[in-house]
């Protein structure tokens, strides 16, 4: 074997090494990610309570030899999920809904607090409960006459900027957690009942490379 040959061989070695290598990333990468984001979930929750025990009460909560706050490992995830079960199973009774919706109103009334707790109110409204604004997906027209962004309809009239033949569209950005809200007239909107939201939503943030 020739100096050529032995160049064009270590070449398509490289080249098949290099394939198997992005092919394994592929495979990985998606698996490593999820599994580091849960466990990080589960360990932020999970360290909540014991944090919030030391803040209050620091005298219960001991300390290993590196400082970390000791605690039992899931104990503190068990606790804060039954918690907030608890809260959404007490906040559905009449007579507690009743004080829940009083206080929400003193919140939303407090100058300063109005203002943090409105807006992440909204936001978790907007992808859960009974507010959920990202369930209509669309097609608007924004840039030009054959040009269409995925969108979700979020209002369906803008009456409050006097604009009661136009809908509030959000388009989500790719690769991103932003995105621009439009007010744009109703004719440029296409509804998209054969979609659910969450696969337009997919759609639009990975770029289009989703199915």
């Amino acid at each position: 074997m020739d100096k050529e040959q032995i160049r064009m061989f270590s070449k398509a070695s490289f080249a098949r090494l290099l394939k198997y290598f992005l092919q394994g990333l592929i495979v990985l990468a998606p698996i490593v990610i999820t599994i580091w984001v849960i466990i990080a979930f589960f360990n932020w929750v999970d360290g909540i309570l014991p944090n919030i025990a030391h803040a209050v009460v620091p005298s219960l909560v001991k300390r290993d030899a590196d400082n970390n706050i000791e605690h039992i490992p899931g104990l503190g995830f068990i606790v804060v999920i039954g918690l907030v079960l608890l809260v959404g199973w007490l906040s559905s009774l009449f007579m507690v809904g009743k004080l829940v919706n009083i206080l929400d109103t003193v919140l939303e009334k407090t100058p300063g607090i109005k203002f943090i707790y409105g807006s992440v109110k909204d936001f978790l409204e907007a992808f859960a409960g009974n507010k959920k604004k990202f369930d209509k997906p669309v097609l608007v027209n924004v840039d030009g006459s054959d040009i269409w962004r995925v969108g979700f309809i979020t209002r369906e009239d803008a009456q409050a900027f006097e604009m009661n033949e136009h809908v509030v569209v959000y388009v989500p950005h790719s690769y991103a957690i932003s995105g621009i809200t439009y007010i744009v007239p109703r004719e440029k909107v296409k509804e998209l009942p054969k979609v659910s939201a969450s696969d337009a939503m997919k759609f639009a943030v990975s770029g289009g490379v989703t199915d």
